[in-house]
């Protein structure tokens, strides 16, 4: 049973400006909560592509998905991989690059895969050291927590985790492993609780959290995956079309900030020049600040609190107007 509470739906299809005879693309199938609503929307001349690399994810969205017909399209894939995965589906093209009316990204770990025991993602369960997204993939968190060194893996808890006890942790676990290799969750859970002062741990939640956030991002290279896969939206997005993102945690919004702001076009009019002169860009942002979620959904739903959504809108080169 795959359950799953999808997050910001109504305001992330909202904000793709939905088209009925659109294209539109659903980079995270997941539960497919939003694909579901995106396709309600779509007339039979409308498509949906659905990506996800989880078979468990791909086997539910087409159970969901199937009275929705031909509109839908399902293709395994790492997001990274969307031009590919956009050509694989059949879509028009454009002076080399797919393209499509809106492009929905809704990032992290999914609810299933947090609370199957067996995939290895949680520090609330205890199983094999596994956090792989895509299963057929060789490298697994077993193999960074017993095989990479002190340094790397002082890097990913500081980078990835943001933990400021990073060094402390990758210590106490190279020291762990020398004597037996850490295979479970819980061994990994304990070790990183031993390794952080007392006084820090009585706030801040779970103590191995960031650790956790950490190694899962490691195992599945998402920051990197989510850049190029970024970099190509804005690439496959026709004239008016729209990009939606959902982030969880702060690296993966500075991110989608960072590569939406340096596309949109600054006013580099001299002072008192009597025309705009707009800059290189091919981005609005529609709204400009990020959308979080209502005290009603996160009553819900408090896996939605970190939540943030931001939407850019592709511009028309040929519609100046439109810039700013």
């Amino acid at each position: 049973m795959f359950h799953h509470i999808t997050v910001l739906k109504e305001e992330a299809v909202e904000g793709l400006n939905i088209r009925e005879d659109g294209i539109y693309v659903d980079c995270t199938l997941g539960g497919a909560g939003h694909s579901e609503l995106i396709a309600s929307r779509l007339a039979p001349g409308g498509r949906l592509i659905g990506l996800d690399q989880d078979d468990t994810a791909l086997a539910h969205a087409r159970e969901r998905l199937a009275p929705y017909g031909d509109i839908v399209t399902l293709v395994k894939s790492n997001f990274r991989h969307l031009a590919d995965a956009l050509r694989q589906a059949g879509v028009p093209e454009k002076d080399g690059m797919p393209q499509v009316d809106g492009i929905l990204f809704d990032l992290g770990v999914s609810s299933p895969q947090l609370d199957e025991a067996d995939r290895g993602f949680s520090y609330n369960h205890d199983a094999e050291l596994d956090m792989r997204m895509d299963r057929g993939q060789p490298l697994t968190a077993r193999e960074i927590v017993n095989e990479w060194d002190e340094r790397e893996l002082s890097r990913i808890l500081r980078d990835y985790g943001e933990e400021k006890f990073a060094r402390k942790i990758a210590r106490h676990l190279t020291e762990a492993r020398a004597k037996s290799p850490i295979e479970t969750t819980a061994q990994l859970a304990e070790l990183v609780k031993t390794a952080i002062p007392a006084a820090a741990r009585r706030t801040g939640g779970h103590p191995a959290k960031r650790t956790f956030q950490a190694i899962r991002i490691a195992v599945n290279d998402e920051l990197e995956a989510f850049r190029d896969a970024l970099e190509q939206a804005i690439d496959c997005a026709a004239p008016g079309g729209r990009i939606a993102v959902i982030t969880f945690h702060s690296l993966e919004d500075r991110i989608c900030k960072e590569t939406f702001v340096k596309e949109v076009p600054a006013n580099i009019s001299p002072p008192g020049f009597p025309v705009t002169v707009w800059g290189e860009g091919r981005l609005k942002l529609t709204p400009k600040k990020a959308i979080v979620p209502s005290d009603a959904e996160l009553e819900l739903n408090n896996r939605a609190r970190s939540a943030k959504l931001r939407i850019a809108e592709k511009l028309d080169p040929d519609a100046a107007d439109e810039r700013g």
